[in-house]
């Protein structure tokens, strides 16, 4: 049987983390800093617990390059799919706050009806969420927000397959998208898992004016944190589950711009919302609650967040200039295997359009000999003997997908490529 260090794991997720942190994780297990206690077993309201989801925001915002000064970094339950809803939920919440403040302004002597009556009509009016749709996570995120919130308030800013065939695998041109005036947010999935989709950068058309105004965006950066620079200060949220490049299954992080927050922004009360016939968040996603107790409203899987903040200190000594230093790694690992598939067209075919490749899920179809079924079934058996594991596609679209996240070495890469390379000559 191969040892762990013979392995070289392509899975999209959970994504294999460093043998390094996983053994001071599994000692950290038994006895956590000589206090006879593994860290799984002390309270979550230790001061012990306090340090580690400290040092862990701290050093996420050293690594990515953000201000916790203006950034409230959240470690919520949930995963990203929890986030679908957190982030509709808080969002249409602090928009419903704004306006009821502009109403009482505007409407100073009125009662309570007839304020209630004002805002009611501008919520059946104006109250718009957009959704980018341009694969399977962005569409399933759409499809939960018309599920919570109601398919009339959800705009859908571009569908993706309208431009590729009935497929993902494009980004459609900023030029047809349809946004909403003053949404309550723009959501966008960054990088796609299934479909091997990723934006090269931050929409041009959803960057901020000059002076700071803009749409308020929202993304699920779930696979592909951690591996490139961001420009943090044009999104007021960020969300992503942890067991991509960040740590272990068990915990998703929000990064909130802090003027969603008490005491810019409260969220309404139950009754308001009622009033209004809008959803009620469950109050473990309530971004203003989860942030007051400094995330530990309930019981937080403190052990996840050690190995976040485990895996994020040894980032930050490889790259003494954070994300940087990754971003290059990241992109030479992509461009090795990428360059190794586009060399044989007669063997394999990449499936996204070039402009959208993702550089953490690289997706391809092997087109070999005709029989693509046949001819996948054989570059698995054979990558797999060679212990080059985890490389079959989505059971949702089929073929191969190599997932280059941080985890994987430069050597990893090369070893694909070399692999990809001699199974087409073959």
């Amino acid at each position: 049987m191969p040892s762990r260090a013979d392995i070289t794991y392509f899975g999209a997720g959970p994504a294999a983390l460093p043998t390094d942190v996983l053994e001071t994780a599994a000692q950290a297990l038994l006895d956590y800093q000589g206090t006879g206690l593994g860290i799984a077993e002390h309270s979550h309201r230790s001061e012990l617990a306090a340090n580690i989801i400290n040092e862990a925001k701290a050093d996420l915002a050293t690594y990515l390059d953000f201000s916790p000064e203006q950034y409230e970094v959240l470690f919520m339950q949930g995963g990203g799919t929890g986030e679908f809803a957190a982030s509709m939920y808080n969002l249409v919440g602090a928009w419903v706050s704004r306006q009821h403040a502009a109403v009482q302004k505007e409407l100073q002597s009125a009662d309570e009806a007839q304020v209630l009556a004002a805002l009611r009509q501008r919520v059946e009016s104006g109250l718009k969420v957009d959704y980018i749709v341009t694969g399977s996570w962005s569409l399933k995120a759409y499809q939960e927000a018309q599920r919570l919130l109601g398919p009339e308030y959800v705009n859908l800013v571009c569908d993706a397959r309208t431009v590729n065939d009935g497929k993902f695998g494009k980004i459609p041109d900023e030029s047809t998208w349809k946004l909403s005036k003053d949404a309550a947010y723009v959501y966008f999935c960054d990088n796609e898992t299934v479909d091997g989709v990723e934006f090269p950068s931050f929409p041009k058309i959803l960057e901020p004016k000059e002076d700071g105004t803009g749409p308020i965006v929202v993304a699920d950066m779930s696979s592909n944190i951690l591996s490139r620079r961001i420009p943090v200060n044009n999104y007021s949220l960020l969300f992503f589950g942890a067991q991509k490049n960040l740590g272990s299954t068990g915990i998703a992080v929000a990064i909130l711009k802090k003027t969603f927050l008490p005491p810019t922004v409260s969220q309404p009360s139950p009754a308001l919302l009622r009033k209004l016939a809008l959803p009620i968040p469950p109050i473990v996603l309530q971004y203003e609650i989860i942030a007051k107790n400094n995330s530990l409203y309930n019981t937080l899987s403190i052990f996840d967040v050690y190995i976040a903040g485990q895996v994020l200190k040894k980032l930050l000594a490889t790259y003494p200039n954070g994300v940087d230093g990754q971003q290059a790694v990241a992109e030479n690992k992509a461009e090795l295997i990428y360059a190794a598939l586009e060399a044989h067209p007669e063997a394999y075919k990449i499936v996204p359009d070039k402009a959208a490749r993702s550089k953490m899920n690289i997706c391809f179809r092997v087109t070999k000999g005709g029989n693509v079924d046949e001819a996948e079934k054989a570059f698995l058996k054979k990558s797999t003997a060679l212990n080059l594991t985890g490389l079959k596609g989505h059971r949702s679209v089929g073929g191969i997908r190599a997932s280059n996240y941080n985890s994987i070495p430069l050597e990893g890469a090369e070893k694909l490529a070399r692999f990809i390379d001699e199974f087409a000559k073959a």
